[in-house]
């Protein structure tokens, strides 16, 4: 079991925040999996992302890789807030409370809005709190319903709260995307670093209000050393020297790390997740395939085979989640559908260019997994020490999750692999 501030996470596998992890039902399967030991939801904006057919995604036919043109989710914050709370109420296929726990991936241009998706995650939590304490009160407990259709409606208002000893505002964390490559005239803002510090000045707001938050931060590959040097510092300035206790839900309490000894100093941000897809790569048509259910993975003509004067009638694959917001009654616009004159693209995806992840990204995301855990181990702060790495890229099998543990990671993620065999990979990853 691996601890990340309030997060307590056995066993020590998420899926990253991805397009497989967009809906109720995808976020339903991944809870239920015994082979994950938290969930992570697909980055939600305030009000929804407007996608369209040329977000999607390719996989290569030679290795476990990816590349992909999806945005952020097209869901708002709002639906992932009542999905996440049907989570935390519904028992366990096995009766019991559930006590995994789900972080909710963010982001925002504006500090004035992250500080209101914070705050619409804040109540979540003290709304879970409530549920909880007032069914412990009357000593309530819902056992599961035999029938798995009543809990995959995603419909929090079907359900009733039963009895945990868990505090149920420690199994909601929060993470800040701000590293996805594929948003068009705005490029990743944590590659110049000091550009978030008005976004992480939200954050860290945030958690010396309420120290039992647990915060961490998705970031894209870093090439070069200046950057690895540069995140660190930027969140080292956040660090503060505890008073003698600090204050949760009202009582004062006193930190204490793993070993007992009280805590001296904090820092709001628990985890860095490593890393994201990395930009501006190209693959052809005739590298990938497209559903991952076809046997033949892929029968796309190859680019001499291609009869540029003809219109493409396919189009790209859709998001995973599409025909889930087909029949939803969000609020969010329904996809652009894709022009009919477009012609054939010798290109895997309709951009041509979009973010590279699986295999192909492994030895870079272990390069960024090493630097980061050496540089917080070796840091005079102890706030800083504290401070974990989850590994993604590239983790396509039990052999790749063994490598990003050996370059310092606590927690290991994947998403190329959650695209290509659904929550199976889990499975796979564990051996």
């Amino acid at each position: 079991m691996v601890k990340i501030h309030t997060l307590h996470i056995e066993p020590p596998v998420v899926n990253s925040s991805c397009a497989w992890a967009s809906d109720y039902e995808q976020l339903r399967d991944l809870y239920d999996s015994t082979y994950t030991g938290a969930v992570i939801t697909r980055t939600a904006t305030f009000n929804g992302f407007s996608e369209d057919a040329s977000n999607t995604v390719a996989f290569s036919k030679e290795t476990v890789s990816s590349v992909n043109s999806y945005g952020y989710s097209p869901h708002e914050l709002s639906k992932y807030l009542g999905w996440v709370y049907t989570l935390l109420t519904t028992p366990c296929l096995d009766g019991s409370p559930p006590k995994k726990p789900v972080i909710i991936s963010i982001t925002a241009s504006t500090p004035t809005v992250l500080a209101e998706m914070v705050d619409n995650i804040q109540d979540l939590r003290k709304r879970l709190r409530a549920t909880y304490f007032a069914s412990a009160s009357l000593g309530e407990f819902i056992p599961p319903s035999p029938s798995r259709s009543s809990r995959n409606m995603g419909n929090a208002s079907s359900h009733s709260p039963f009895v945990s000893n868990v505090d149920p505002a420690t199994l909601v964390g929060i993470e800040l995307n701000t590293s996805c490559p594929n948003i068009k005239d705005a490029p990743p803002p944590s590659y110049t670093f000091p550009l978030l510090l008005p976004l992480l000045d939200v954050l860290s707001s945030a958690f010396y209000t309420d120290p039992s938050l647990t915060i961490g931060l998705k970031l894209p590959p870093y090439l070069y050393s200046t950057r690895f040097t540069e995140v660190i510092r930027c969140i080292h300035t956040y660090t503060r020297e505890l008073r003698p206790a600090v204050f949760m839900n009202g009582n004062s309490h006193e930190l204490s790390e793993a070993d007992g000894n009280a805590l001296r100093s904090l820092n709001p941000f628990a985890y860095l997740a490593c890393t994201n897809t990395l930009g501006s790569c190209l693959m052809f048509a005739e590298q990938v395939f497209h559903d991952p259910a076809d046997p033949e993975r892929g029968t796309e003509p190859s680019i001499d085979k291609m009869n540029t004067d003809d219109i493409d009638t396919r189009g790209p694959s859709p998001s995973p989640s599409s025909s889930s917001r087909a029949s939803s009654t969000s609020s969010t616009p329904p996809p652009q559908p894709s022009s009919p004159s477009l012609k054939p693209s010798p290109f895997a995806l309709p951009p041509a260019l979009g973010g590279l992840g699986g295999e192909s990204l492994h030895p870079i995301a272990l390069g960024n997994v090493y630097t980061f855990s050496r540089m917080l181990a070796a840091h005079p702060d102890p706030a800083i020490r504290r401070i974990r790495v989850i590994g993604i890229g590239g983790v396509t099998s039990a052999a790749a999750a063994a490598r990003m543990r050996a370059a310092g990671a606590s927690v290991v993620g994947c998403a190329t692999l959650l695209g290509r065999e659904g929550v199976k990979a889990f499975e796979i990853i564990a051996g």
